[in-house]
């Protein structure tokens, strides 16, 4: 999406950036990694189409993307603005967060679909590539400051889907979703803690569809130390087309 793409977001465990070209390295050599493709349910890509699946997360209107990265430092929060290539150094890079949406399709529904949907839904994921960073709280941090970024840019989000796809106002989000597989047992429990629950059984896929449908809950948690800034480039750093 579009929306982001001058928006960091900082937390008191995490800072959160737009996923830019300078990242793209390291996020290919995170995807060469066997188990995460399985967790991330991806195939493996060249680095040329990785480049070109970062272009195309940019431009998509129904894809919201942030790379997670380490904190600011204590003394580096006082701005309004993160500095490109600096707090997101490769050093500093940790995974992605992401969230997908999609018209809503009520399976309880015998009617035709309509040709303007009322509703989307939206699907959250989140990787945390860097094992030294796993059960430590960072991604339960990381997906409770996500939530609250969509829950206070939620216009915009939905302005833009409906922009996209030419509707002549913007959809409702029905709902959040998070899809994990079963043996996850950890990021399942982590939903489930910031509200999702369970829907139906493990499909044949061996993923838990959690479901968050009361959300009025996403901005009922501030997560210590939530900020927006100002993700500020250089004009001699990549810029995105």
């Amino acid at each position: 999406m579009r929306l982001n793409e001058f928006t960091a977001v900082s937390a008191a465990k995490a800072l959160l950036v737009p996923y830019d070209r300078r990242h793209v390295l390291i996020y290919h050599a995170w995807m060469e990694d066997p188990a995460i493709q399985e967790a991330t349910a991806s195939d493996r890509l060249t680095l040329e189409e990785e480049y070109e699946n970062q272009e195309s997360w940019r431009a998509s209107h129904d894809k919201l993307t942030f790379i997670i990265c380490q904190p600011l430092s204590a003394g580096g929060v006082g701005g309004a603005s993160v500095r490109a290539g600096e707090a997101d150094a490769p050093r500093m890079m940790v995974g992605d967060v992401n969230l997908f949406l999609y018209p809503y399709e009520d399976e309880d529904e015998d009617e035709a679909p309509s040709a303007v949907p009322e509703f989307c839904v939206g699907e959250v994921d989140i990787m945390v590539a860097d094992q030294q960073h796993r059960g430590k709280g960072l991604g339960r941090a990381v997906v409770q400051a996500f939530l609250q970024y969509i829950s206070r840019n939620l216009g915009g989000i939905m302005e833009e889907y409906a922009e996209d796809k030419d509707m002549p106002s913007p959809p409702k989000l029905k709902l959040l979703m998070a899809k994990i597989n079963q043996g996850n047992t950890k990021s399942i429990t982590l939903f489930k803690s910031l509200g999702f629950e369970q829907e139906g059984e493990v499909n044949y896929f061996g993923e838990v569809k959690l479901v968050l449908r009361r959300l009025d809950k996403l901005a009922t948690e501030v997560p210590e130390g939530y900020a927006e800034l100002v993700y500020s480039r250089d004009q001699n750093q990549d810029k995105l087309q």
